[in-house]
């Protein structure tokens, strides 16, 4: 069975890079009918943070995709030491008690310590029962073999030359155990198969594959995904690019789930249809490796616009094809954000139909809906005054609307739109010249939903209301 991991490393907020490389590996898990591993790496003490890891959870859990299991690495030492004391006991690793200090001086062309790879065991075992402090490090086999090559799924056949390699440390001198060996040693005691990562991670690769042949353990399949970019060509980066690459930025703007699923999953993989807008179901339907790029994908954003055209226009195509129950749940708490406190959930579910074509982000709804809830009274007057007329016109066709609407038996769609063409007529007005003072009056504004639909749902008294005050200021 497919069996993969997300590992995230709880030193910041979830990064859209790492959202993506989720959805990718559950996607695969899910296509193959596999189990998707959410494994915490939190061996990093001094950088772990709570704010981090539960940013994490907020994030992935907003994505309502899930996961089957879970685990933290700080809970799972043992097992990693117990690793990396059975490499040294091969006599594939080797204790370097060599001081920090003097490692550090080393410079860039590093590769081991003189001297230090070649220590007897005895005189080994010596200085560490002594208390000497030691880093264990893996000896990388120079002589024996020339490269450690690697099949990567989406990059082919990689490689490199084990003379290039440094022997890298297994344990730290505080005996915890380094990414390397920790991440190694759960990915094979918890039997993952694949492994889908972000491409800065190729260069670790060859050091895992000789951890995973020194285990005895067999190497997932592994495949390294294209980074994500700014529009300038730098890789998108919490520190330069701030709350941008953070994906509780897209939740609290108002995206769907799913449309920032959708967004994410068409950067650096594209479905052999070519389709943009995808369900979860086609999503895993249509996902393979083979789709995925191996070219970096770009996101674009300005200073003055910080989401990409291409995710608020897949949000908006999925905010309109919600079933209007769904609709009215995703938009209740952005309605209540915005301060109505008079928003019930019937009186959204009457409203959303006559927003949904008018929303690209839920967010949205506070500013497109506002006067549902709210009286309208910073609007400029002088849209009261259709094309062609004046303010005469304007206040007769208000008049008259107020008479007609006074006594009309029915407020409802049909009944409004019969009773104010009628009026248009009597006034000798075109409908325009009537109903643009009607709208301004009753929304505020002259860019609003359907009028008739927005008159039923308002209800008698309060279009009677706003009728008057819209008189006042003619």
């Amino acid at each position: 069975m497919t069996r993969v991991r997300f590992a995230p490393s709880p030193t910041g907020y979830l990064h859209i890079g790492g959202a993506r490389t989720f959805i990718f590996n559950w996607l695969h898990a899910r296509r193959q009918g596999g189990t998707v591993v959410l494994r915490i790496d939190d061996t990093d003490v001094e950088r772990n943070t709570q704010t981090s890891l539960d940013s994490i959870f907020e994030g992935l859990q907003w994505l309502e995709l899930g996961w089957d299991e879970i685990y933290r690495q700080s809970e799972r030492l043992d097992l990693h030491r117990q690793a990396a004391w059975s490499i040294f006991e091969k006599g594939l690793a080797y204790r370097d008690f060599t001081p920090a200090s003097a490692a550090e001086a080393a410079g860039g062309g590093w590769l081991f310590n003189p001297g230090m790879p070649d220590l007897a065991r005895q005189e080994s075992d010596r200085r560490a029962a002594a208390g000497e402090p030691f880093v264990l490090r893996f000896k990388v086999p120079r002589e024996s073999r020339s490269e450690v090559a690697v099949q990567d799924l989406v990059y082919g056949s990689v490689s490199k030359a084990t003379a290039d390699l440094e022997d890298f440390a297994l344990l730290r001198s505080n005996g915890m155990p380094t990414y390397h060996m920790a991440s190694c040693t759960d990915d094979a005691d918890l039997r993952i198969t694949d492994i889908l990562r972000g491409q800065e991670h190729l260069a670790n690769t060859f050091k895992h594959a000789l951890i995973f042949e020194a285990l005895g353990a067999a190497m997932p399949r592994i495949a390294h995904l294209p980074l994500l970019m700014a529009p300038d060509g730098a890789k998108l980066s919490k520190r330069t690019h701030g709350p941008v690459v953070s994906v509780t930025t897209y939740r609290d703007a108002g995206f769907l789930p799913h449309a920032f699923v959708n967004f994410l999953s068409l950067l650096g993989w594209s479905p052999k249809n070519d389709l943009e807008k995808l369900s979860q179901s086609e999503l895993i339907e249509l996902f393979s490796l083979d789709g995925i790029n191996r070219s970096n994908a770009i996101i674009n954003f300005t200073e003055d616009d910080p989401f990409d055209p291409k995710a608020v226009w897949l949000n908006a195509e999925h905010l309109r094809a919600l079933d209007l129950e769904e609709l009215t749940r995703r938009l209740m708490p952005y309605v209540q954000q915005a301060g109505f406190a008079n928003a019930t959930p019937d009186r959204l579910r009457a409203i959303a139909p006559l927003i949904r074509e008018r929303i690209r982000l839920l967010r949205d709804v506070g500013s497109v809906a506002d006067f549902f809830f709210v009286e309208p009274r910073g609007y400029d007057p002088a849209e009261l005054i259709p094309q062609k007329g004046d303010a005469a016109m304007a206040a007769q066709a208000l008049r008259h609307a107020k008479e007609v609407l006074s006594a009309v038996s029915a407020f409802d769609h049909a009944t409004l739109d019969a009773a104010l063409r009628t009026a248009a007529a009597d006034l000798k007005l075109k409908t325009g010249q009537m109903f643009q003072p009607i709208r301004v009056a009753v929304c505020g504004r002259k860019n609003a939903p359907p009028l008739f639909e927005t008159l039923e749902v308002l209800g008698r008294d309060t279009v009677l209301t706003r009728l008057d005050f819209a008189l006042g200021m003619l």
